[in-house]
This record gives C-alpha cells, sequence and structure tokens, in this order.
C-alpha cells in the first residue's frame, strides 16, 4: 500500500489531527494507499504557506522559472514508472493509459516553461498628451486548482502548469480517488527546486470534500481556482466563487458526439469511435457518447462497430488479454447499467450485450437512443455508446447540439469543406474532424461551452486566466487639468 502525506510550505507532514483514509482498488478490492484526511486547518496551512511563497516565486527571472518547469518535466518522465504503479492500483486503469498521461503532463510543463517569456502586454495610443499607456499582465498570487481522478497525471499537472508559469503559487486539492498519484506531482514540482511553499497539495477523506473546497476557495489569498469534474461539482465551485469574487475556469461534463456522413470512410470512423468511446472504459471527459450517422450508412456502422467492440476486453489491468481495464468503482457499473437498462426497457438494441462483473464492464453499443430514454441526455461515464439515425446534415446537427453539453466532438466525411461547415455548427469548445473526440495536446487551447464549463486551458489561451491585467501610465510631459 502507497502511504501518502500532505505536502504543506515544502513540507511532508500527516493530517493535524492525524485522521487518514484509504483509497480501495477497483480491480481488486485491496486498498491502494492511505493518505491524509487534511482538516480545514491544514487547508488554511497550505494557502498561507503558497502567500508566503508567492512574493520570491512571483519576482523570479521568466528564465529562471523556465528552468525550474523544464526540471520538472524531465523529472516527471523520470518517475513514469513510479505514476503507473501507484495510478493503475488506485483507479484501475490501464498502464498504458497511465504511460500517456504522464507524457502529455511533462509536456505540459514544457509548454509552460516555453510561455515564462510570453506574457506580454500592450503600449495603447493614449489621448492625453505626454501620456505611456500600457496594458501589463502580472501574477495575481494563489491559485488553487482542483482535479479528478480518470485522467490524474494530466489534468493534475494541467491545474498547475500555467498558474506556475504566470508566476502564481497554487495550492492542489487532490482527488480522493488518487491521493497517491496528486500527491506524487506535488513531488516531482518539489524535488525540481520550484521552492517550499510554492506547491502545496492536501489530500481530503470523500465525506470532507464540500468543507475542504468551500474553506480553500473563502480563504482571502486565493484568488484564482480552476476545476475539472463532474458539472453538478462544478456548478458548487462556481457558487462558492461567485460568492467570494473569484474568478474560476471550470471544464466540466460532456455527451460528445460524432456526426458521420454519408459519404465518411466507415473504417476511419469505427477506429476514431471505439477508441473515443471505450478507452479507459470510457472514462474521459472528451469521450464519444453519441453516434449521429446518416441513415444510409447507419446499419454498416453499426455492424462494423459492433465487430471492434467485441475484440475489445474489459478486466484487470493486470491479467494479460485486458485491453480498456476497470471502472473506478462497483458504484459507477451499477449506475451505468441503470441507464442501459433504462434505454432497453424502453426500446433501444444492444448488438454487444451488456456484461457487468463488479466494477467491469464490457463495450455497449445502445442503437436506437431515442430522448424518452435517461442515456440520450445523461453522461454515462462509461464504455457505452449510444447510435441515432438521420437523414440529411441539417439533422445530424441539430442532433448533435441537442444537448445541455459542449466539450468535444467529431465529424467523419471525405468531403473536409462538407465536414468543416458541419463541424462550424456544432456547439463545442472542441471539433476534430476525421478524428476522434478524445484528443489533446498541451498547446491546443481546452475548454468547452454550455454546461461543459467556460475558460480555457492550454498555453498562451490560459495566460488570461493565471494573471491580472492592469492599466498603468507613466505621465512624460506636463498634464493639464480642469482646475
Amino acid at each position: 500500500m502507497h502511504e501518502v502525506t500532505l505536502l504543506i510550505d515544502g513540507q511532508s507532514r500527516g493530517a493535524s489531527d492525524g485522521k487518514t483514509f484509504e483509497r480501495i482498488s477497483p480491480a481488486n478490492g485491496r486498498a491502494a494507499s492511505r493518505a491524509p484526511a487534511a482538516t480545514l486547518a491544514d487547508a488554511d496551512a497550505a494557502v498561507e504557506a503558497a502567500a508566503r511563497a508567492f512574493p520570491a516565486w512571483s519576482a523570479l527571472a521568466p528564465t529562471e522559472r523556465r528552468k525550474r518547469l523544464l526540471a520538472a518535466a524531465d523529472l516527471m518522465d523520470a518517475r513514469t514508472a513510479q505514476f503507473i504503479e501507484t495510478g493503475v492500483a488506485e483507479t484501475g486503469a490501464m498502464p498504458n493509459w497511465y504511460g500517456f498521461n504522464v507524457m502529455l503532463a511533462a509536456n505540459m510543463l514544457r509548454e509552460a516553461a516555453a510561455m515564462t517569456t510570453q506574457i506580454d502586454g500592450d503600449v495603447i495610443p493614449s489621448d492625453v498628451p505626454g501620456s505611456l499607456a500600457m496594458a501589463v499582465r502580472q501574477p495575481c498570487g494563489v491559485v488553487l486548482g482542483m482535479a479528478p481522478w480518470n485522467a490524474p497525471v494530466i489534468l493534475g499537472t494541467r491545474a498547475l502548469a500555467m498558474p506556475l508559469a504566470c508566476g502564481n503559487t497554487v495550492v492542489f486539492k487532490a482527488s480522493e480517488g488518487c491521493p497517491g498519484v496528486h500527491r506524487l506531482i506535488g513531488s516531482v514540482l518539489q524535488e525540481a527546486g520550484l521552492g517550499d511553499g510554492v506547491v502545496n497539495v492536501v489530500t481530503h477523506a470523500a465525506e470532507d470534500a464540500p468543507a475542504i473546497v468551500e474553506r480553500l476557495i473563502a480563504h482571502p489569498a486565493v484568488r484564482r481556482v480552476n476545476f475539472t469534474g463532474s458539472t453538478r461539482v462544478g456548478r458548487i465551485v462556481a457558487q462558492h466563487a461567485a460568492q467570494h469574487l473569484k474568478p474560476a475556469l471550470l471544464e466540466l461534463g460532456g455527451k460528445a458526439p460524432v456526426v458521420v456522413l454519408d459519404d465518411a470512410d466507415l473504417d476511419a470512423a469505427v477506429a476514431g469511435i471505439a477508441f473515443g468511446a471505450f478507452f479507459n472504459q470510457g472514462q474521459i471527459c472528451m469521450s464519444t457518447e453519441r453516434v449521429i450517422v446518416d441513415r444510409k450508412i447507419a446499419d454498416a456502422l453499426v455492424e462494423k462497430l459492433a465487430a471492434k467492440a467485441r475484440t475489445l476486453k474489459a478486466g484487470d489491468p493486470a491479467a494479460a488479454d485486458s485491453v480498456l481495464g476497470v471502472l473506478e468503482s462497483e458504484a459507477s457499473a451499477r449506475r451505468i447499467k441503470a441507464l442501459i437498462d433504462d434505454a432497453r426497457d424502453k426500446g433501444a438494441q444492444l448488438p454487444v450485450g451488456c456484461t457487468v462483473e463488479g466494477a467491469v464492464m464490457q463495450p455497449v453499443i445502445v442503437d436506437g437512443i431515442t430522448p424518452a430514454m435517461k442515456l440520450y441526455a445523461d453522461e454515462s461515464f462509461g464504455p457505452v455508446v449510444t447510435v441515432q439515425r438521420v437523414d440529411n446534415d441539417e439533422e445530424a446537427v441539430r442532433v448533435a447540439n441537442d444537448s445541455e453539453y459542449g466539450l468535444s466532438a467529431a465529424v467523419f466525411s471525405r468531403d473536409v469543406s462538407r465536414a468543416l461547415n458541419v463541424a462550424r455548427r456544432i456547439e463545442s469548445g472542441i471539433c476534430h474532424i476525421n478524428g476522434p473526440t478524445v484528443h489533446d495536446e498541451a498547446q491546443m487551447p481546452f475548454g468547452g461551452v454550455k454546461k461543459s464549463g467556460y475558460g480555457r486551458f492550454g498555453s498562451k489561451a490560459s495566460i488570461a486566466e493565471f494573471t491580472d491585467l492592469r492599466w498603468i501610465t507613466i505621465q512624460t510631459g506636463p498634464r493639464h487639468y480642469p482646475i
């Protein structure tokens, strides 16, 4: 079992009252990690440590911040095996998923390092004679970052990388679903020499989450909030942030559609859909949840997709024949199965059935989805994809937009101009043509619309999220006043 500690002001320590909690592996039912159940006093201590570290970190030359972030990236790569071991045990995901997580997270640190000299401003023409007017971006202070368990190295690192590059210090609230993985991110940044208190990591028991989150957001030293997770919790985070007049960047749930036009390459579409829908058990915010396909090719697409799904096995990540891993809990499996059962009871077909054993769910295709079924609107966050037939491009766009979510989407067509016309009308923050809905790169603007959240992570796009834009003037000559 992995023993976890808090990271506060550069020190590893337990909770102030000594309490701990255990993360149980969904793959084998054994305790994967034991972590401190932080108290409100611990949360305050983490913010205060970050506030003390802010003046020195924000004053560092940009090249020095870059140097330390690059060192952290190299150290993260070097600890890939430890991330994989800890992550597989805590969440039941496949080793290759964690290997990808570490690779992309390290690249996020490198991309953030490259941005330290790109945080620029403007000289703005002024009507006042002799006035030099400037728009200047400056670090805002302590940033609170919160990330989930499903892509924990990527999303945990994303919560920290650009805030640090912009000159802020960070308090990272780890997920109770992967405290060991999230604490490892803190260890990497601390060991890379960022400085005591620059990054602080707080772990907590599930029942304490509401109080800890509220306390962290409310602390006067916290100036920005970023959260990745469910729309339900994101709404709570937004309410707390609004109460204290603090900007929040939210990347929330998704119900990603793939539109398959009648001229699409079906093999390419099937490959993209299967990856997008079933990889990591569909537990990715961008996972393909909906296939919207032209009626003329729908039967052929479903037949090919069902054949592909039968080759993909979910199971214990330690098993040689497992490709997809397991769900994060048996409770998730029960919730998803209830959505599938409701759809089947209301007339949907299941070309490859629905097989569930504990936290293991084999891929599911729900053909003939209708708005009367709960699965039509609800995010499954599992290895489930629905199929809906349409008659033309206009209906495809209408159905794709018939969702409260708007994170990722995709369009498959051999006619790129036609596909681009469809993509431009889909209400989503991200859309890929002839590619899967699951795709991320460190330098890209990442975020959603509607109930998938607001704001953008990623490189230059996030500089505005984690800096204050100030108007500063220098009067270089005499100034006339009316009195």
